[in-house]
């Protein structure tokens, strides 16, 4: 259940009770893609810095362990020792971006496994049954991601084709939650709004996936090559027909900058990559931009990465000590860049919530934006 708490314009703020926990909205999901946050970061840290929501992947998950096997074991939340919410992609996804050799039929998708080549079928009653298995508190609707570009003929044959899977995905999912053997009975569904950067096609998935009655829904295929104005286009034109007193989520998106701008334009959820990934790669965000801390400059800096930070890193480290382990491959520095890359993230959701319930969203994005941009000297 979704109770909207706060609205300043367009952006609005809060509560999604679950079987798990209440989220606080707006929210960013900590990616662990094979249930674990790349970086040696354990969830005993996802506690320490905030973490409302991790979010994991089914493809990634049927592949390697097995959902059987992680079912055998408790469900997700038992075998990653994390008692909060957790949010499975569908892994629709995965099956375009890394199977080499696919084929979309109306069942489903046949493809090979990245990892050993085996033939894998997913279909949105294979993907619920995955998603039953690990016993996420939310399951995501098996879809078609579709390419970008894509003509419009294209484009509107694989929306059709999605909502015909949603409506599979929500009979499987109600009859999964009946099944005595199941972890997770309240097991929650969100639908997903495709179209690609055809905003009529957006608007009509929109109203058709609405008249569903799903506990939240999911804007996807976006980040996918448009520009930001495109995309920014896009959730603009969307969103005011996705209903309000439901969550949404825009689905691999972004930035900081992504992000201000998208809660702006009325989004609950996101998850991205960005902040673990490019911890890995020696890059911080902080309030004064993004820093490469495999820079000269930061040779003999001992100041915190961001002075405002309160995070277990800057709370003990230098610039200069990270830069020294990432130059030494010592596995530490990248775990240290990705605990304050989550942090920044997550505190940055908790000043946008009480920016919109105190209803001074756009006086705090503006001095965001501006800080990102100017020099911390």
């Amino acid at each position: 259940m979704y109770r909207l708490i706060a609205r300043d314009h367009n952006a609005k703020s809060g509560e999604f009770v679950t079987p798990h926990g209440t989220i606080q909205t707006p929210v960013f999901m900590n990616v662990g893609t094979a249930a674990a946050i790349k970086g040696a970061v354990s969830t005993r840290d996802l506690q320490e810095i905030g973490t409302q929501v991790e979010l994991s992947n089914t493809y990634h998950l049927h592949v390697r362990p097995g959902d059987k096997v992680v079912k055998q074991l408790g469900g997700l939340h038992k075998f990653m020792v994390w008692d909060k919410p957790i949010l499975t992609d569908s892994g629709g996804f995965q099956v375009f971006s890394l199977a080499k050799l696919r084929k979309i039929q109306e069942e489903g998708i046949y493809f090979n496994s990245h990892i050993d080549g085996r033939k894998i079928f997913m279909g949105p009653e294979e993907s619920m049954q995955i998603q039953s298995n690990l016993a996420s508190t939310i399951a995501m609707a098996f879809d078609e991601c579709p390419p970008h570009p894509a003509t419009r003929e294209y484009m509107q044959n694989s929306v059709d084709r999605t909502t015909r899977w949603l409506k599979r995905c929500r009979t499987e999912l109600t009859r999964l939650n009946h099944l005595e053997d199941t972890i997770n009975k309240e097991q929650m569904l969100f639908g997903i709004n495709q179209g690609g950067t055809f905003a009529d096609i957006r608007i009509e998935h929109a109203k058709v996936i609405s008249d569903m009655d799903l506990d939240g829904y999911a804007i996807g295929g976006l980040a996918v090559g448009e520009t930001h104005a495109q995309m920014y286009h896009i959730i603009e034109e969307t969103v005011p027909f996705l209903p309000l007193e439901k969550p949404v989520y825009l689905m691999g998106v972004g930035t900081p900058e992504n992000i201000l701008e998208a809660v702006e334009r009325g989004v609950d959820f996101f998850d991205c990559v960005y902040p673990s990934r490019n911890g890995r790669h020696g890059h911080a965000y902080t309030n004064h931009g993004k820093m490469n801390l495999l820079n000269a400059k930061y040779e003999l800096d001992e100041r915190p990465l961001d002075k405002e930070c309160g995070c277990p890193t800057c709370r003990m480290y230098s610039r200069a000590y990270i830069r020294h382990l990432l130059k030494a491959k010592e596995m530490l520095g990248m775990r240290l860049l990705v605990l304050h890359n989550l942090y920044f993230y997550n505190h940055m959701m908790e000043e946008i919530r009480e920016a919109i319930r105190d209803h001074r969203y756009q006086e705090y994005k503006k001095n965001k934006l501006e800080g990102f941009v100017r020099s911390e000297d």
